[in-house]
């Protein structure tokens, strides 16, 4: 299997890091956990136009999303993008060209109390991102089917997570809707795409944690040494790029098989969303250690992305049960 990207893809990726680093700088993720308002300029002069990605190869979507991860990137984008596109795709619904369009936003609304991103019965959902700044929310239904409502009529409540830049809510789920049926086999397809994603996500906070460890070890001095010179700290940061060149493989992996339809997606979902956790956590964990003191500080940015790992890590389900997943297929096999 050949990696390398093509000219277009490095375009792709070279224009979304130049665009999310200069409109999304740390000062505007650190405002958005005030007044998630302040990402409104963000999304109409930029985000809106990259959307059509969520619908396209799932190998450039995690491009830009893996620059998405480097910036913390806030607001609707993954919500729309990553979830509510490609389920409007998969049920034919009328909006799909609209959402692809740029002009209009969603979120959806599937996981249980339990988190678990399966269809269930349950009159209150949780996990869903940015439900009060979306204008629309997807609910997904027992059959399974889908139902569209705008969100303003939906009574919602705003969980607090470790992670305020990605808000979630939790939704009572509306009697009497309107459903139209979904393929189980393309609701599925839809899960595993946004899994993929999230994991591309986590490669780029993983990324940013790894290149500002190396950077701060090589400018921090004691005993009149960098201390990046110290073997102690080499190991730590030699593991840092080991699990991050790791989860990279197995999402870019992840992403071209399910561009491919192969047999092999189911596993390699799972496969690259435990790598990808374990990357970015294990990054901001060992980060934290070679920043020193600092790292603790609300002043330094690196609590950002450590915020960022974990609350991913977590959403779409953690590393633990993605690998009891890998072990049920495996062992069915």
């Amino acid at each position: 299997m050949n990696f390398s990207l093509t000219d277009e893809q490095e375009m792709l990726r070279d224009t979304a890091r130049t665009l999310l680093t200069k409109e999304c700088p740390p000062s505007l993720v650190r405002a958005y956990t005030g007044d998630p308002a302040v990402a409104d300029a963000l999304w109409d002069r930029h985000l809106r136009e990259w959307v059509v990605l969520g619908e396209g190869p799932l190998s450039d979507h995690a491009l830009f999303l893996e620059e998405a991860g480097a910036v913390v990137l806030p607001g609707p984008y993954f919500s729309t993008a990553a979830l509510f596109l490609p389920l409007l795709r998969a049920a034919e619904h009328a909006l799909a060209d609209s959402v692809a369009a740029g002009e209009t936003t969603g979120t959806v609304s599937m996981a249980g109390a339990a988190g678990l991103w399966e269809v269930t019965d349950e009159p209150m959902h949780s996990f869903v991102i940015e439900a009060d700044r979306v204008d629309h929310i997807a609910f997904v239904l027992p059959g399974p089917s889908i139902a569209v409502v705008d969100a303003g009529s939906v009574a919602t409540r705003e969980i607090e997570t470790l992670d305020p830049a990605r808000r979630v809510f939790t939704v009572d789920v509306p009697k009497g809707l309107d459903a139209r049926p979904v393929d189980p086999v393309a609701l599925a397809a839809v899960v595993e795409r946004a899994t993929v994603a999230l994991s591309a996500e986590l490669v780029g906070v993983s990324r940013w944690l790894l290149d500002h460890s190396v950077a701060y070890a090589k400018e921090r001095v004691q005993f009149d040494k960098p201390i990046g010179s110290f073997q102690g700290l080499q190991w730590k940061l030699v593991g840092m790029a080991q699990d991050h060149e790791r989860a990279a493989a197995a999402v870019a992996y992840a992403a071209m098989v399910i561009d491919a339809d192969d047999s092999d997606r189911h596993r390699a979902t799972h496969v690259a969303k435990a790598a990808a956790g374990r990357a970015a956590r294990g990054s901001a964990r060992d980060g934290m250690q070679v920043h020193g003191g600092i790292a603790y500080t609300w002043e330094h940015d690196l609590h950002l992305f450590l915020r960022r790992a974990v609350a991913s890590d977590a959403l779409l389900g953690p590393a633990t049960w993605h690998h009891d997943r890998l072990a049920d297929l495996l062992l069915l096999d």
